[in-house]
This record gives C-alpha cells, sequence and structure tokens, in this order.
C-alpha cells in the first residue's frame, strides 16, 4: 500500500492502521526474550505508532525501521529501569530536553498555562527517574544567530557565477530528508548549513553538560520530547547527531502524543517541578519563545537582522502578506520602491513544490525561505495534532496557537547564556570549533526525476 505522499511507482510502506501489529511485534522480538519487565513495563507498552514519513521520498527502509522502533517509550523505559538496579556501571544519568512547541500541547491537554504545564511535565518526568530537563530554546538560539550570519555572508558572496542565493532553512527533517533524497544537487547547495536546534541541543548535553558534570557522554541518555514523528529520523541521521566527542547527541525522540499517553496511564503522585538550566547557578528561567508563527521563527529573526546588517534598517514590525493560500507568506524590506530584501515562508508540500519549480527554472525571486513540511508549522506536527483517525485536530491546533502566540518572544541576541557560551564552550563567535559544531554538510542522492510531477 502506498503512502499518502509516495513519489514511486513501488511502495514497501504500509499505512498507520496496517502497521500497528507489525511494529509492535518487531519491536517485542528486538528485545531479548529473558529481559525482565521492570514495575514501568506496563506504561512502556503505549502504543503510539511512526506514521508516513513526512517526507515524500518514498518509505523508511527496513534498517531504518528497525532502529525507529527503538525510538520509543520502550528504550525509555529500559534504561529507567536499569537505573533502579543494583549493577551500577549500567546506570546513566537521564536527560530530557523538551522542545517549545510541545509545551502549547500539554498546556492545551491538562488545561495549564504554558508555565504550568512545564512545571508538571518537569514534575512527571522527574517522578519516573529522569534527572535533568531541560528546554531546547536555548539550542535553537544558537542555530539562528548562526543562520543570520551565514545569510549575511550568502548575500555578500552572491553572484551571477557563484549563486549563494536563495538560502533555504534545514530545521526541519521532513524537507531535508526529502531534499536529499529527491532532489539532490540543485537544491542541496541552498540549504542553510546552521544545525538544527535539536542537533544543538544533542551537542549542548553531551559535550557541554556532560564536561560541567564530569560525565562520560556515554554515560548520559539523551531524549528529546518534540512534535514531529521526523525527529526519530533526524536523530538517527548519521553525521548529524553525532558530537565533538564522537558520541550520539541524541538517543531517543518521543512525541508530545507518546508522553501525553504515558502521562496519562500513569498513577505516580507527581509534583510541579521547575525546568532545569545548563548553567548550575542560575534559577528557574521564564518561558519564551522567538517570533514565529508557529515555529522558531527562523525568517523573521534572520530578516531582522539582515536589514540591519546590510543595509542599516531597523525593523521592528513584520508584515507577512500571504500569498498562495494560508501556508504561504511573504515579506519584503522595501526603500524608496526597491525591494531590498524578499523573504518566503512555505510550509507543506504543496508549497516546497512550488519553490522548487521556480528554483529549477531560475525564476526564483527570494532570498530566503523558511521551509517546514507541515502545515501550518511546527506546532501542527504529526505527534501532538492529530485525531485518532489520523486527521489534524483543529480545534485543539486552533488552541495551541493562541496559546503559543501569547508567550512572549526574545531575540536570541539578548541572550547573556548564549554569549556566555559562545566564549567559554566554543572558544568565540569566529573560532574553527563553532564551524565544527553549529554546522553540518549534507548528503545528496540521485533525484528521483518525476518527484516534482506530482499532481498535489
Amino acid at each position: 500500500m502506498k503512502c499518502e505522499h509516495c513519489t514511486r511507482k513501488e511502495c514497501s510502506k504500509k499505512s498507520k492502521t496496517d502497521d500497528q501489529e507489525n511494529v509492535s511485534n518487531d519491536a517485542s522480538s528486538a528485545a531479548p526474550e529473558n529481559e525482565e519487565k521492570g514495575e514501568f513495563h506496563k506504561l512502556a507498552d503505549a502504543k503510539i505508532f511512526l506514521s508516513d514519513c513526512l517526507a515524500c521520498d518514498s518509505c523508511v527502509t527496513v534498517e531504518e525501521g528497525v532502529q525507529l522502533s527503538q525510538q520509543s517509550a520502550k528504550d525509555f523505559f529500559r534504561v529507567l529501569n536499569l537505573n533502579k538496579k543494583c549493577d551500577t556501571s549500567k546506570h546513566r544519568v537521564l536527560v530530557v530536553s523538551v522542545c517549545p512547541q510541545s509545551l502549547p500541547y500539554f498546556a492545551a491537554k491538562f488545561n495549564l498555562s504554558v508555565t504550568d504545564a512545564s512545571r508538571r511535565l518537569c514534575g512527571f518526568l522527574k517522578s519516573l527517574g529522569v534527572h535533568y530537563v531541560f528546554d531546547t530554546t536555548i539550542a535553537a538560539d544558537f542555530s539562528i544567530l548562526e543562520s543570520q550570519k551565514e545569510f549575511v555572508r550568502r548575500y555578500h558572496q552572491h553572484s551571477e557565477e557563484k549563486r549563494e542565493l536563495p538560502m533555504l532553512t534545514s530545521a526541519c527533517p521532513g524537507w531535508v530528508r526529502y531534499a536529499e533524497r529527491m532532489l539532490g544537487h540543485p537544491v542541496i547547495p541552498h540549504l542553510c548549513t546552521a544545525k538544527s536546534p535539536q542537533q544543538v541541543m544533542g551537542s549542548l548535553v553531551k559535550d557541554y553538560f556532560a564536561r560541567q558534570q564530569n560525565l562520560s557522554p556515554e554515560k548520559i541518555f539523551h531524549v528529546v520530547v518534540a512534535p514531529c514523528y521526523d525527529k526519530k529520523l533526524e536523530a538517527l541521521r548519521e553525521g548529524l547527531s553525532t558530537t565533538l566527542n564522537g558520541a550520539r547527541g541524541t538517543d531517543c525522540v518521543l512525541t508530545s502524543g507518546e508522553i501525553a499517553q504515558i502521562m496519562e496511564q500513569s498513577d505516580l503522585s507527581v509534583k510541579d517541578t521547575a525546568v532545569d538550566t545548563l548553567f548550575g547557578d542560575v534559577k528557574e528561567v521564564a518561558v519564551w519563545r522567538h517570533d514565529g508563527m508557529s515555529s522558531d521563527g527562523y525568517l523573521a529573526h534572520v530578516f531582522r537582522h539582515a536589514a540591519k546588517e546590510l543595509f542599516g534598517e531597523h525593523v521592528e514590525e513584520i508584515t507577512y502578506r500571504a500569498l498562495r493560500n494560508k501556508d504561504f507568506h511573504e515579506v519584503t524590506l522595501e526603500k524608496n520602491g526597491e525591494v531590498l530584501l524578499r523573504f518566503a515562508a512555505a510550509y507543506g508540500f504543496r508549497n516546497i513544490q512550488n519553490i522548487i519549480l521556480k528554483l529549477k527554472k531560475g525564476k526564483f525571486p527570494y532570498h530566503f525561505v523558511e521551509v517546514l513540511a507541515c502545515p501550518r508549522g511546527c506546532l501542527n506536527g504529526r505527534g501532538q495534532a492529530q485525531t485518532e483517525d489520523g486527521h489534524t485536530d483543529r480545534a485543539l491546533l486552533q488552541q495551541m496557537e493562541g496559546i503559543y502566540s501569547g508567550i512572549p518572544v526574545r531575540p536570541p541576541e539578548s541572550s547573556a547564556l548564549v554569549q556566555e557560551l559562545y566564549q567559554e564552550w566554543l572558544e568565540g563567535t569566529e573560532s574553527p570549533k563553532v564551524q565544527e559544531v553549529l554546522h553540518t554538510t549534507y548528503q545528496s542522492s540521485e533525484p528521483c526525476t518525476d518527484s516534482l510531477d506530482i499532481k498535489w
């Protein structure tokens, strides 16, 4: 059975309903037969299955399927149970990092404010045995700041002979997977090389935090809570998820929906607890977000930075103009009737296909595009905004969007902690270590010749 976004004549991917029993059996058979069932076994059996990959490049391979079966609550509880046994050599320090787009889901789900939802989630995770709970917003700070610098550099270096523009964002793993496997060379050079927040967070936890705690990276088990199933694939992607010391940055990704189901099944007594910080002497930090409609706001922050650095223009309010549909917006900087910068946000594969067609035809009017696989952005990730039959829960999504828009905005440049980390951890803002830790490269497969002829 072909999945809804498949671009090939034959596809081995099964639908969510067909795949449930097989995934469950595969996950069970992957565990040793004599493995003891700990006290968390009942919770670990929460039945959340990987939905169709958002990237329309066909299907998850067999090898990836086996690895993805380990990106589950069972693996999380396996570590929790090992930590309760007497053999301390197998104990791991459990660290959970929560994406900011997941918090509105928990706030809506449990009818709490974002701050209270954050504290409730943290308290629950620690009641299970998690040692540290972090917010990934600081990792998004690094990703955005590096994206800003890269755009300015590309703008200066762009020419007819060396086409550095447009720059396409690369924080969405579904989009990156599609670009690498289906589009190849025409698109790959335009992908921003700044690592995604999840990848940066992996380095922060397994490198900076590990050294602060005098721990080897292998002693840390790092879990990311995210709104999107594609984050599981991102955690497996070779070359992106590793840190300076060679350790995998993210060991397991659980969606917001998976965590919520575990919470609903649990009868543990929970005490609300403040989220931890990477700095031991810093107390609880208020919940805040970046200036994006439903994402980390790369367009808004890069636009303001470019306007100031390239043209000396200070932009306060950004005006988004919806063009083709509600998921395609344009932002321009104009002076004396001349368009100096033209940015766009393209969400969902219908809009992605259109921009790629324009790019390949050489008729691309934009300097920068924020690209996301999910229509309406990250809040609409399949790991949290879906009904039981697999459709978008529109009422829940609208509630989450209202909650998210109410979170205070703080630009990444204003974070003193980020600037401190640049100096203490990365040896300066322009050091070789910054390039090594915060940037990546992309793999290019032979593009499918008919992948751009899909009728959306």
